[in-house]
């Protein structure tokens, strides 16, 4: 467990860093949002992936538990509400995000769900 903690966080924390600095090398007044709006949905897929250690998410089924999606869904509108409400943009210093920004953050968050699952898969290959 603790390898994957260690794999699992390395890939989460290159992705987002390297989206914000890339975010920032060109320019874009919202690469702080784009990191943090990264980061938080990556943990999302992360928890998503995560539920078993070797089955996928497909196979397990996305409503087999309803309440984790739930949890991952008001969290994609809290985020969403941090990045585009004017009141909550003033408490947490977000910006709104132009859509080719937030599709960029959007795909990019999946990369952990997708690293898990290809972990997940090569394990079922292997055995």
């Amino acid at each position: 467990m603790g390898r994957d903690i260690l794999w699992v966080g390395l890939l989460m924390g290159l992705v987002s860093l390297g989206m914000g600095f890339w975010a920032w090398n060109t320019g874009r007044p919202s690469w702080q949002t784009m990191v943090f709006t990264t980061l938080t949905l990556s943990q999302m897929g992360n928890a998503l992936a995560v539920r078993s250690g070797r089955d996928s998410l497909f196979k397990i089924g996305l409503l087999s538990n309803r309440a984790l999606l739930g949890t991952v869904l008001l969290t994609f509108v809290l985020q969403m509400s941090v990045v585009y409400v004017p009141f909550l943009q003033n408490l947490f210093k977000t910006v709104a995000l132009p859509p080719v920004d937030l599709v960029i953050s959007l795909a990019l968050s999946t990369v952990v769900f997708w690293g898990v699952e290809l972990q997940k898969w090569l394990l079922r290959r292997n055995r």
